[in-house]
């Protein structure tokens, strides 16, 4: 407890977020258009992201920036083996007991669909107050904010234990590379007591949110083969089978198209009790809020109305998304012909809990047992990523989150399960099981990872910073 209580009364919150406040401004935010403009998509988006260059591009983006405004005892490491995405670490050295692991990905998602005519995905725009552009919220400014958060505390002289951040470049193609990298890297990172992650979501832009599950996510392309080529539909259709009539009769068999519910048990669990009250208390902070939160077109509704149901729907229950599609002309282009396959690219959110191979394993013999009409069917999956469930949080920690949301918002924290996937979370959940963890982000409402017109909140980013540089100011082994 001495070490709690000194750090406290030493700590100016008013000078910590002025520090922050203007380091944001001065050095973090040009940082950051910077990165916005590179198209760093993640390998799983482009296959040829060594030749391309954009990731060694943005490596060396971080690594200067880093050398540049990290605490003069910092030790920063960049890792490459062959024929896998970079790993940079920054360890700082601690002057009191404890191991504080700091995460974040520098990785996209690719372009999507619909962004507003002004706006692009590789065309930083500051406008109100917000950052619009790929992978600034989603998850580039977690290195920046990590190395302003030390350098805030530095000032201060605060005590800290051990840091190391750690940012990886594979996160959004479900972190193939980083199981490698925490053998490679096991005796830097030691056993961490507490882990950081910024890469999450937020309920509103008014308090501190922290994350208490992840889902985790199976994702495959799966194709039909009717054909050798397409012909003509005037004498094919209604005797050589629609190769998309039976992509949807295999989709029945994981998804009900009526309810969007889950066929297969595997791919359930029983959902914890004080998760089920955590999502009341969500409820009834957010409200309604938790509707108007998504774009909807005209009059569309939920799929459920009833909003504790529709929160558990989004994290605690598996659903099936499909992404893309290939073997499908554009509407203008589309002649009457019948084509001779259809492939359709799966997003399927399996529950925190659920066994991720298990699950893989369900899906493929549901979509591959007794092809109808004997077609071709062709499955082939992407990494499988687990889903998180928070360990019980310690009193301290509790206590920390709570100051530091009413320090920089006057509200307390409140904590939310999240329907992503941070599959980093649930490798250290499972080989660090007495590891705490606080996972946040600037991902609210509006802000759009992955879609259209994606957003960093600024002064919401800003407050977050000072909240994490006000837990690690607490932290207790």
């Amino acid at each position: 407890m001495k070490n709690k209580k000194n750090s406290l009364r030493s700590l100016s919150k008013d000078l910590l977020f002025s520090d922050i406040n203007s380091f944001w401004d001065k050095d973090i935010l040009p940082a950051l258009v910077e990165y916005i403009k590179i198209p760093n998509k993640s390998p799983s988006f482009d296959k040829n992201w060594k030749i391309n260059g954009h990731m060694n591009q943005v490596l060396d983006l971080a690594t200067s920036w880093t050398e540049k405004n990290a605490p003069n005892n910092a030790i920063i490491t960049t890792k490459e083996s062959p024929g896998r995405t970079p790993l940079l670490l920054i360890d700082i050295p601690g002057k009191k007991e404890g191991n504080v692991l700091m995460y974040g990905h520098l990785d996209k998602q690719p372009e999507m669909e619909g962004w507003r005519e002004d706006l692009g995905p590789w065309v930083p725009v500051l406008e109100n107050n917000k950052l619009y552009g790929r992978g600034g919220a989603d998850d580039g400014y977690a290195l920046f904010s990590c190395v302003a958060i030390l350098k805030a505390l530095k000032n201060q002289k605060i005590d800290l234990p051990r840091i190391l951040v750690l940012i990886e470049f594979s996160e959004e193609s479900g972190s193939p590379d980083l199981p490698h990298y925490m053998d490679l890297c096991k005796s830097i990172i030691g056993n961490p007591d507490l882990v950081i992650c910024l890469d999450s979501g937020a309920g509103d832009y008014k308090r501190f949110w922290t994350t208490t599950s992840l889902r985790g996510l199976i994702g495959c392309s799966l194709r039909v083969d009717v054909l050798d080529e397409g012909v003509h539909s005037g004498g094919a259709s209604g005797y050589v089978p629609s190769s998309f009539r039976i992509i949807r009769q295999l989709l029945s068999r994981i998804e009900s198209e009526e309810t969007g519910e889950i066929q297969l048990q595997e791919l359930h669990t029983k959902i914890p009790k004080h998760r089920i009250v955590e999502a009341e208390k969500l409820v009834r902070i957010l409200g309604n809020e938790l509707v108007k939160e998504f774009p909807w077109s005209k009059k569309t509704n939920p799929s459920s109305e009833n909003l504790v149901e529709g929160v558990l729907r989004r994290s605690w229950r598996p659903a099936l998304s499909t992404i893309g599609a290939r073997g499908i002309p554009k509407s203008g282009n589309a002649g009457n012909v019948l084509r001779p396959y259809t492939q359709l690219q799966l997003s399927i959110r399996i529950p925190p809990l659920v066994n991720h191979i298990t699950a893989q394993r369900a899906i493929q013999k549901a979509l591959s047992s007794s092809p109808p009409y004997n077609s071709k069917i062709s499955i082939d999956f992407e990494e499988p990523a687990s889903g998180w469930n928070a360990p019980k949080t310690d009193a301290w920690l509790l206590n920390a989150t709570n100051e530091a949301s009413q320090a920089y918002f006057n509200e307390e924290a409140c904590s939310l399960s999240e329907g992503g996937t941070i599959p980093f979370m649930a490798m250290l959940g499972e080989k660090f099981p007495n590891a705490q963890f606080v996972i946040t982000g600037v991902l609210g409402p509006g802000s759009n990872a992955h879609g259209p017109n994606e957003f960093l909140h600024i002064p919401y980013a800003k407050k977050i910073t000072a909240c994490i540089a006000h837990i690690l100011s607490c932290f207790q082994k």
